[in-house]
């Protein structure tokens, strides 16, 4: 193997994006370290990490004066602060794009979350970013909703890559594929080049463990809490053979040979929540080849730190899997039940992370804005 566990990561399929972005991050030239000593070839975002990085720092200022002179709106400046952010990421990692033919060195923005119920704004919201970002290595998150399937399908056709988030259950995985491949199909008919089109499916693991391994505690039989700190691994391992299987059809096979790239799954809230367990497990626990898995830097570091490594430590882990997510149905926890909340709450938390984020600019806005000028006085 290589000479370090975030290397031996990569070689063995898995692509590291970084889930966290800040002006003060680019500014700092920081990325640097991540790229060469961490392996980092990605950026995630998302409208809890935006209202984090405005809280600190003072190198949004600048740009907030500037737009606070031209009397901008909060939603205006917002959309400016963000897109000017994953830009610049995307200058950043344009050397890794180039490298991997488009697969990695990718800046991912998401969709104002209050549009994860409108279709056709959505997909108007994500034209718009793309439009305002202008680089070919970035991709538009677009929440996994039922409302946001049909609005997946319609953006891949305007040629626009896109990283699928807040995907829960394996039902609903499924669906984002067959969004993901009508997508691909609509751009062929619309005359755009597959080559150049990219796509992640962001499957979240921590979240699904948090909720889980509560509902067991309440259940508090031995056959319950023998099975804490599992489903959240066994999920996404399912989800991968999904993936397996619906990247070897016959519909696949016809857009594959029409130039297009298979939509890599995601692994997403990897950061480990319960202090018992391991703070690797959602990266050591989830490697096979071509995967990405997203982490916060303290996650990240703790690979590094740390981690080992094992080639493929999911497909031979399907029946296990399997034996896992039937134990919590043994136990009366409804699996559809779970992922249908963990869906809500987690639209919740990014729309309550939006509003937190309009409110942090509103009151920078108001800070900066320049003083009225007194009138002059009247001669008499």
């Amino acid at each position: 193997m290589t000479s370090s566990p975030t290397a031996d990561l990569s070689a063995a399929g898995v692509s590291i994006w970084l889930d966290d972005l800040s002006r003060e991050r680019i500014n700092s030239g920081a990325f640097k370290h991540l790229i060469e000593e961490r392996n980092v070839v990605g950026v995630t975002t998302n409208p809890s990490i935006f209202a984090a990085a405005l809280k600190k720092g003072e190198s949004y200022a600048s740009q907030i004066g500037a737009l606070a002179q031209a009397g901008a709106s909060v939603g205006q400046a917002v959309f400016d602060i963000t897109t000017h952010d994953v830009a610049q990421a995307c200058d950043i990692f344009a050397e890794a794009a180039k490298r991997t033919n488009g697969a990695d060195g990718r800046v991912s923005i998401e969709v104002d979350p209050g549009l994860s119920r409108d279709t056709a704004g959505t997909v108007a919201e994500a034209k718009r970013l793309h439009a305002k970002v202008q680089r070919t290595n970035v991709l538009i998150k677009i929440p996994a909703t039922r409302e946001g399937l049909p609005a997946i399908s319609s953006t891949l056709a305007e040629g626009i890559s896109v990283n699928v988030t807040l995907i829960f259950s394996l039902e609903r995985y499924r669906d984002v594929v067959d969004a993901f491949m009508l997508g691909l199909e609509q751009a062929k008919e619309n005359g755009h080049d597959l080559s150049q089109i990219h796509s992640v499916a962001s499957f979240f693991v921590s979240r699904v463990d948090t909720e889980i391994d509560a509902r067991l505690e309440a259940v508090g039989t031995d056959e319950a809490k023998a099975l804490k700190g599992q489903a959240g691994v066994a999920n996404a391992c399912l989800a991968y053979r999904i993936f397996q299987e619906q990247f070897a059809t016959e519909r696949w096979q016809a857009l594959e040979a029409a130039g297009a790239h298979a939509q890599r799954p995601l692994w997403a809230s990897t950061g480990v929540k319960d202090p018992n367990l391991p703070d690797t497990l959602y990266v050591a626990g989830l490697v096979a080849p071509h995967v990405v898995n997203t982490m916060p830097e303290k996650t990240l570091e703790a690979v590094a730190d740390h981690g080992v490594v094992r080639f493929d430590t999911i497909t031979g882990s399907y029946g296990q899997s399997e034996k896992i997510l039937n134990g919590l149905a043994a136990v009366g926890i409804s699996y559809d039940e779970v992922v249908q909340q963990l869906e809500t709450e987690g639209l919740d938390k990014f729309v309550a992370s939006w509003a937190e984020l309009l409110a942090d600019v509103e009151a920078a806005l108001t800070h900066a804005a320049p003083e009225r000028q007194a009138p002059c006085p009247v001669s008499r």
